[in-house]
């Protein structure tokens, strides 16, 4: 039982790394939840507008950002934004100097549009399934779009979607694991210094691979929580 001793805490071992690279890992995706949650929705009401205009907005946007591999994506967030951002910066104010782009943000940015391209499309298909005499019912009451929007149709398209957001936020989850490309000290960055320094990659890979799973399965628990919550009252024959 020797090979403990390299999860303990403190000098002895890389226990506390390991920790503080999962709370790295479960705040990255956290963060990058609720701005793909927004833009994906935003997105799905794009395509399900009346004007030709969002609909080609909406089907160019889901088309590229599910085209890009997410690790090409990554890239693009990581050193585009950031020299976009130092040639801005320095076209106005020349002695600014240099701004370090942050891995983090640039991780949220890049995950939270991977996570929008795919939830748009969830989100649409959960619209499209709506019992459309509801909205019709609603506006004859004399409730505006916005009403109908959030007490008809919303709570609808939230349990319809639950399903495939519990997917892609699994997915999400795994995806973290990328950032660690661009030095963001995450999970999977300190496992891989932990397994540089101590030369032991099957111990500290297999770790993380259990690391990995638990947190999955406590989060599909949560999310088959979330479905049974969304369904109740709802009888299917």
């Amino acid at each position: 039982m020797q090979w403990l001793n390299y999860f303990a805490f403190g000098d002895m071992g890389w226990g506390d790394e390991l920790l503080s690279g999962l709370l790295v890992t479960l705040s990255l995706a956290f963060c990058a939840l609720p701005l793909g949650l927004g833009l994906g929705i935003t997105v799905a009401a794009a395509a399900m507008a009346q004007g030709s205009w969002p609909k080609r907005v909406a089907a160019v946007f889901t088309t590229v950002i599910r085209g890009l591999p997410e690790l090409l994506t990554l890239f693009i967030i990581y050193h585009g934004v950031g020299l976009a951002l130092n040639q801005g910066v320095n076209a106005l104010w020349p002695d600014f100097g240099y701004i370090e782009f942050s891995p983090f943000i640039a991780g949220t940015i890049a995950l939270g549009l991977v996570f929008s391209g795919y939830s748009a499309e969830v989100f649409r298909g959960a619209w499209l399934a709506t019992d459309k005499g509801q909205r019709e019912a609603a506006l004859a009451l004399g409730l505006n779009k916005v009403l109908v929007f959030r007490l008809v149709e919303l709570p609808q398209i939230t349990r319809l979607a639950l399903p495939g957001l519990g997917n892609l936020w699994i997915n999400l989850v795994k995806d973290t694991a990328l950032v660690s490309i661009i030095a963001l000290d995450d999970l999977m960055r300190m496992a891989n210094v932990a397994v540089g320094s101590t030369k032991k990659p099957f111990v500290f890979f297999l770790a993380v691979c259990l690391v990995y799973w638990l947190v999955c399965m406590v989060f599909e628990w949560c999310i088959a929580k979330l479905e049974q919550r969304a369904n109740r009252g709802i009888h299917t024959f």
